[in-house]
C-alpha cells in the first residue's frame, strides 16, 4: 500500500502554436510524476477537453483566435468551483503562460480565477515546477511578473473582491496578519517560517487557516488580500 506510487498529474496543454505544445509534451514526457492527457488550439476546445478529460492542470495560452485564454479560465474555474464540479471540471486548476508584454492580459486571467502564471520565457524546468506547484494546491506568479501585476490589480477598478477580506480582518491574529504580509511580498511557506523562527508545519498552518478566514480560493487572492489591506505597498 505505501509502495504504491502516486498517480502522475494530469497535464492537457493549450496553446494555438502548435510547436509550443509539442515542446511541452516532449518535455513532459521524460517526466514520471506529470503526464499529458490532451492538446488543445483554441479556447473553446480547451474548455471542452477540461470537462471531458477532468485534467488536474491546464496550461492556458492566452492569445487564441476565438475564444481566448482568459474567457476559458473563466468558463473552466467556474465549473470546478462551488457547484461541486457540476460541469466535469471538478478540481481543474489552470496556469496561465504570459510573456512580459502581457500584463493586462494576466490580470484578467486572475480575475478569471487562474492559479498560476508562468512566462514562456522561463527555462523548462521552471514550468515543470510550476506545474507540479499549481497542482500541489498552491499559487504561482513568475518572479518578472508579480509586482507590477498585483499592483496594477490592486489599482483597477472591478468586482467588490476584497470586500468579504475585509469583514472578516477582525477574525485574523497578529501572527496571521504577519504571515499574510510575506505572502503579500511573495514568500514561499519555507521563507515564512524562516523570516519568523517557526517551523515550515506552523507556516503552513497559518496560511490554510487565512485561506479559510478569508475566504481565500489559493496563495494567488492572498497575496491580492494583502495589497487591499495595504500590509503592502504597490510598487510605484
Amino acid at each position: 500500500m505505501n509502495g504504491v506510487p502516486a498517480r502522475p498529474v494530469r497535464v492537457l496543454l493549450v496553446d494555438d502554436q502548435p510547436l509550443v505544445r509539442s515542446g511541452l509534451r516532449v518535455l513532459i514526457a521524460d517526466t514520471a510524476d506529470l503526464e499529458v492527457v490532451g492538446e488543445a488550439g483554441t479556447g473553446a476546445e480547451a474548455v471542452r477537453l477540461a470537462a471531458e478529460l477532468r485534467p488536474d492542470v491546464v496550461v492556458m495560452d492566452i492569445r487564441m483566435p476565438g475564444m481566448d485564454g482568459i474567457e476559458a479560465t473563466r468558463l473552466i474555474t467556474e465549473r470546478s468551483g462551488g457547484n461541486g464540479g457540476a460541469g466535469g471540471t471538478e478540481g481543474v486548476r489552470i496556469l496561465v503562460l504570459t510573456t512580459f508584454d502581457e500584463d493586462d492580459h494576466v490580470y484578467g486571467a486572475l480575475r478569471a480565477g487562474a492559479s498560476g502564471f508562468a512566462v514562456k520565457d522561463m527555462a523548462l524546468e521552471e514550468i515543470l515546477s510550476a506545474i507540479r506547484v499549481v497542482a500541489a494546491g498552491d499559487a504561482l506568479i513568475a518572479p518578472g511578473v508579480t509586482r507590477r501585476l498585483i499592483a496594477d490589480f490592486v489599482r483597477r477598478p472591478g468586482p467588490p473582491a476584497a470586500e468579504p477580506a475585509l469583514r472578516s480582518v477582525a477574525g485574523i491574529t497578529e501572527r496571521e496578519r504577519e504571515v499574510l504580509t510575506l505572502v503579500g511580498r511573495g514568500r514561499s511557506n519555507g521563507e515564512i517560517a524562516e523570516e519568523l523562527f517557526i517551523s515550515a508545519a506552523t507556516a503552513k498552518s497559518h496560511v490554510s487557516r487565512l485561506f479559510t478566514k478569508l475566504g481565500a480560493r489559493d496563495r494567488v487572492q492572498l497575496v491580492i488580500t494583502a495589497y487591499e489591506m495595504g500590509l503592502v505597498a504597490p510598487p510605484r
